[in-house]
């Protein structure tokens, strides 16, 4: 650590050097210099002391000549113990709580003291009844308050100087031993402290300076400048600085911050900010290093209160390894494009705008060298999504949407693009209903629909992303859809459907095959031009509701236990479609001097796809189960018994087709939940049950497991996997909060957002997370003793077992937990981990650690083991104006994939 002594005191008086270059040109030079004056007023602690300077500073005689006075409003005085007027001096003296009004200014303090002959007010701190200096004045202009020990202040030319004042400008709290107030926008002052600390008398760390100029709300223009941490002075000092002060957004040069990598020495995430307006900015960002490598980044935020808000982010990187011409030289260039949008649900209840796009380079998270988010490494599919929909009303409503999908895989580099996707469609029509009173019977309720799906379907890797090879092999379609159905009710208890739809897709191009004998492979030509197939089906489903109760009695814990099915029927027939497939002449592999045909659709590799070939008609069975409980409450004032559930939604479906020559029955699909905690914790499960055996080589075969000495069901595959959050403030009545995809910097990236990888990590190493000690502050001030430690917990669960092929085995079994203690006021600690039980392996974890300093703010991450392996350190102030005074060290995960 001594070795990097020199280099982190380098990186503070660069960064502040900085901020003063960079914002000098502001400083105003067409002031006109004050002259000091020396002040025979010196501020007292005793009201005797005070009256006795008052009495030794006026020797001058009184004038006959009476002076014009200059006074532009009412002046308006009051004081608790009494207000006395002595006419040799020509001065008023208020006492205790005394307070004078000046037009839009305010002096409140211990002791007033008016000097009608100079038109000046004098105001000071008295001592209270155990010798404390009690009431110190507080000057009021406006907005804008000042608490100083004392005050002078001339009404006529409306100057003042003030001793030991307080204030509070933007994020500042400023300090001055002597101010002197030229008007109601410029103060000079002398021997200043300003801090972003609470507490300006005692601040964790403040900046001095001898002499400054101080602008209410716009900035502060310094001389020479030291900074001082815990009331020790450092070595980083300026002759000079500027300190801006406005609330508002402006814009200005964003300081890089400096450091070496394997990429070696370099200046990270400087850039300029862009204040555009008050809807909307602009941040660009850029890094440089000494071996050639360079990044950029531009950022945007936007906002329309009730209409929509959203940010876009465009990042690019260029990245060298190694030194030009040196065997293992090698560069590489990835981008990332981000961009979320919502609408606000009240700006037009017709039509909607929303955006979440995340495309970029498959490899831009695993090489990024401008962030280490291991949730984001660790995802597997970048998806994007933007669309527009609108509603047409009346009598049909017409339902219109438009949208652009991008789904990525960034192991494979496969892209798969539909730009765009039109989607129409049109509610339901009733021809034969009434105009009034509810429909009833089989016709009544007959009813059609109109839908059209159209769609320009690209796929393609990450070499051809946007290339003309892309947009030559897109597949265009659309598919028009017809459906018309009824429903009724026979023998009051059962509810029938049926039905029937009409389908037409139009293609934009299809593909001949032949043979071809020279080359002995199969030759496609792709023909260009309209085409079209037209499809139907029927379809009819039956079914009901049973309901099952038993009574153990009121007396019992489990008074009853209740019991709902819903079994259902369903028929379905597909025809056979021939006519739209085609056969050529091969060879036939299997002998010598014989021809084989092959059946084909012109249809196959469009959009939809082919239509069917082979005629089908199945019968669908299913079961919904559903177990309730009503059990006595253990609050002995309920006057009724509480409802649990104990099995939700327990289904069992299958189907078996009547036109199959051969395993017509297919496998029973099992799915539940288990309810174990209201809300919180329900336990998912499902299974396959296969009735049919398997042969030597593992394939199906239409043989009944039993009747090959096997048992009835034969369990194909299974799963299990619940997952369960709690937290301190389950057991306080807290609410949980929701998370905001466009706060969440994981979520929006595409990571999950609950942190079971880990939190995301930004730049400069600072975890992106809220300010976990948010409120804290207020609550252990407002009880003597705080005994709560903050807590949350997540827990995820997850097994499947796989036996399609008699591999017998548990294909994936793991455990995750994510969860953060604060185990002292502003000390915060946090763990992201799992094991995963299959291959014996501990799941990425990381470590955190997160403090308080009050003004300071301190983080430390840590990925200890894997190809991730990395840590992050980062001590800052927490201020935005002074967030680049900071101190950052890390260690960098591998960027090579």
């Amino acid at each position: 650590m001594q070795t990097n002594i020199p280099n982190t005191l380098f990186c503070f008086v660069f960064t502040l050097f900085f901020s003063v270059v960079l914002h000098s040109q502001e400083v105003e030079t067409n002031s006109i210099p004050v002259r000091s004056e020396k002040d025979s007023i010196a501020p007292a602690i005793d009201s005797e002391e005070i009256l006795t300077q008052l009495q030794e500073q006026d020797s001058t005689k009184t004038d006959t000549v009476k002076k014009p006075q200059f006074l532009t409003d009412i002046v308006d005085y009051t004081a608790k113990d009494y207000m006395r007027l002595s006419p040799r001096d020509n001065k008023m003296y208020l006492y205790n709580e005394a307070q004078i009004v000046y037009g839009d200014m305010t002096i409140e303090a211990g002791l007033i003291v008016i000097d009608n002959e100079k038109n000046e007010v004098y105001a000071y701190g008295i001592e209270d009844s155990i010798g404390n200096y009690s009431q110190t004045p507080i000057f009021t202009q406006a907005q804008r308050k000042v608490e100083p020990d004392s005050i002078r202040f001339n009404f006529d030319s409306q100057r003042a100087l003030v001793y030991n004042s307080r204030t509070q400008e933007a994020e500042f709290n400023v300090k001055g031993m002597v101010t002197k107030r030229e008007n109601d926008s410029v103060y000079f002052m002398k021997n200043v402290r300003f801090t972003t600390s609470e507490d300006v008398d005692d601040p964790e760390y403040f900046f001095y300076a001898r002499r400054i100029k101080f602008v209410p709300g716009k900035k502060i223009v310094s001389g020479l400048v030291n900074m001082y941490i815990a009331d020790v002075p450092t070595p980083l000092g300026l002759p000079f600085g500027y300190f801006p002060l406005t609330d508002e957004e402006t814009s200005g040069f964003i300081i890089p911050s400096f450091g070496d990598s394997q990429y070696g020495y370099n200046l990270q995430n400087g850039g300029y900010y862009f204040a555009i307006s008050d809807y909307v900015d602009l941040l660009t960002l850029g890094s440089y290093y000494t071996n050639g490598s360079y990044t950029f980044e531009f950022s945007s935020n936007y906002a329309n209160r009730y209409k929509y808000r959203g940010n876009a982010r465009v990042r690019y990187e260029k990245l060298f390894n190694s030194e030009r011409g040196f065997p293992d030289f090698s560069e590489r260039s990835s981008y990332n494009i981000q961009w979320s949008h919502s609408q606000d649900a009240k700006a037009n209840p017709s039509s909607r705008f929303s955006a979440s796009v995340n495309l970029g380079s498959s490899e831009y998270y695993a090489e990024s060298i401008n962030q280490a988010n291991q949730g984001n490494y660790l995802n597997n599919t970048l998806s994007s999504s933007v669309s527009y929909s609108k509603t047409f009303p009346g009598e049909p409503q017409v339902n219109l949407s438009l949208a652009a999908r991008h789904s990525q895989n960034t192991r494979t580099q496969q892209i798969n693009l539909s730009l765009p996707t039109l989607q129409l469609s049109m509610s339901r029509i009733y021809p034969f209903a009434p105009k009034g009173g509810a429909k009833k019977g089989m016709i009544q309720n007959v009813n059609l629909q109109y839908s059209l799906r159209a769609e320009n379907q690209m796929n393609t890797v990450d070499s051809l992303f946007f290339k003309p090879e892309m947009f030559r092999d897109a597949r265009l379609g659309a598919q028009h859809s017809i459906p018309l159905s009824t429903n009724f009710k026979i023998f009051k208890f059962l509810s029938v459907s049926t039905g029937t739809s009409y389908e037409e897709t139009w293609v934009s191009k299809t593909f001949e095959r032949s043979y071809d004998p020279v080359i002995d492979d199969v030759v496609i030509d792709t023909i260009s031009g309209f085409d079209s197939y037209r499809t139907y089906n029927f379809n009819a489903s039956i079914g009901t509701t049973v309901y099952g109760l038993k009574n153990f009695g009121k007396d019992k814990k489990i008074q009853a236990i209740r019991h709902v099915m819903r079994p259902s029927v369903s028929y379905n027939i597909n025809p056979g479609f021939d006519r739209y497939y085609d056969a050529y002449e091969r060879d036939d592999p299997t002998t010598t001097d014989q021809i084989e045909l092959v059946d084909y659709s012109r249809f196959e590799g469009t959009l939809y796809g082919a239509p069917g070939r082979n005629f089908s008609s199945s019968i669908g069975l299913s079961l919904s189960n559903t177990f309730e409980a009503k059990v006595r409450d253990r609050d002995s004032t309920a006057l009724e018994p509480k409802k649990i559930t104990l099995l939700n939604n327990f289904s069992l479906s299958t189907s078996y087709n009547l036109a199959g020559d051969s395993l017509r029955l297919s496998p029973i699909a099992l799915r539940g939940s288990i309810p174990i905690v209201k809300n919180k914790l329900d336990i998912n499960f499902g299974a396959n049950l296969d009735v049919y055996a398997l042969d030597n080589n593992n394939r199906r075969i239409d043989k009944l497991n039993i009747e090959n000495g096997g048992s009835l069901f034969r369990l194909t595959n299974g799963s299990v996997n619940f997952g369960y959050a709690f937290s301190s403030k389950d057991f306080e009545g807290g609410d949980e909060e929701e998370t905001d995809e466009l706060e969440n910097e994981t979520f929006r990236n595409g990571g999950r957002p609950d942190d079971l990888f880990g939190k995301g990590v930004g730049p400069d190493g600072e975890l992106f997370d809220e300010d976990p000690f948010e409120g804290r502050e207020e609550e252990n001030e407002s009880s003597w003793y705080n005994y709560k430690i903050p807590w949350d917990v997540r827990l995820a669960y997850s097994m499947n077992y796989t036996n399609r092929t008699r591999q017998n085995e548990i294909s994936a079994h793991s455990i995750m937990f994510n969860g953060n203690v604060e185990l002292a006021p502003k000390w915060q600690l946090g763990v992201s981990s799992g094991y995963d039980i299959v291959n014996n392996g501990v799941t990425p974890t990381q470590l955190r650690f997160q403090r308080d300093l009050n003004s300071w703010m301190m983080s430390f991450s840590w990925v200890p083991f894997g190809n991730r392996k990395s840590w992050n350190f980062l001590i800052r102030i927490k201020a935005n104006v002074l967030s680049d005074i900071k101190y950052d060290k890390r260690r960098a995960p591998d960027r090579r994939l």
